[in-house]
């Protein structure tokens, strides 16, 4: 069969913003089932954020106090930038309207942003150090991920959350020192997707370099494997397989 007559799935272009919140808000739900499956939370720490596609200055929020495993649609709560709950039923966590807020006004062409306590993206936070280019997945962040050098403690002011978002800068991912990692997207999908491989790429940087000696991809290779691989249209791709199943698996994701 000729390829350009083969099934490929791409991302939706929407015309209707209602439609397009209800994609939004389905992805996030999606997303926060994946990091509970995963184990990235821990207590009431982590955050995902989406832009609102019509009042751009709001983002939807997990409640605070709820398990990623268990946040259905009719749980989010829609903030604006002042703070205020302005769809929803819950409080939120102070620190998630500290960080996102800021990322969100600073980076106006992102619609989401990825914050939780994962296991292995503290663990290399706690190294103060980069992702190395020691494996083809962890190349996606090559030369587009930086550092956040302090740590001033729970994040409970937008001052911070400002910092936080100049050390993110134009890149799709912040290690923040001591306290974990950050990833943003173009789409829910994106930004969940670049979470869950920067996670796994600082497992695989801790496993490598504690066994011995790391060989590093050289310069050219990395950024050109960046080039073809740290799209955010190659991240949404990437995280279909999983929105499929959490989709089979948890049939009350949509209520």
């Amino acid at each position: 069969m000729p390829r350009d007559q083969l099934a490929l799935r791409t991302p939706r272009i929407f015309e209707d913003l209602a439609v397009e919140r209800r994609h939004r808000q389905e992805s996030l739900v999606i997303a926060f089932r994946l990091f509970g499956k995963f184990g990235f939370e821990e207590g009431i720490a982590g955050h995902i954020t989406a832009r609102d596609p019509e009042h751009t200055d709001h983002f939807w929020v997990n409640p605070y106090g709820m398990s990623f495993k268990h946040i259905r649609v009719s749980d989010l709560v829609l903030v604006n930038s002042a703070g205020d709950v302005v769809h929803g039923r819950y409080d939120i966590n102070e620190a998630a309207f500290a960080i996102h807020s800021q990322i969100h006004a600073a980076r106006p062409e992102v619609v989401a942003a990825a914050h939780s306590h994962s296991l292995h993206g503290k663990a290399l936070s706690a190294l103060g150090e980069k992702l190395e280019p020691i494996t083809q997945d962890v190349c996606a962040f090559y030369e587009d991920h930086s550092l956040y050098e302090e740590y001033n403690g729970l994040v409970d002011d937008t001052e911070e959350g400002r910092r936080i978002a100049r050390a993110l800068g134009g890149h799709k991912a912040v290690i923040l020192r001591n306290h974990g990692i950050l990833t943003v997207g173009r789409s829910v999908e994106a930004a969940a997707w670049w979470f869950v491989t920067m996670e796994r790429s600082s497992q695989a940087q801790l496993l490598a370099k504690a066994a011995g000696k790391v060989v590093h991809i050289d310069h050219e290779t990395a950024a050109a494997t960046c080039r073809d691989i740290g799209t955010d249209a190659f991240a949404w791709v990437n995280f279909q397989p999983l929105r499929d199943q959490i989709v089979r698996d948890e049939t009350d994701l949509f209520d």
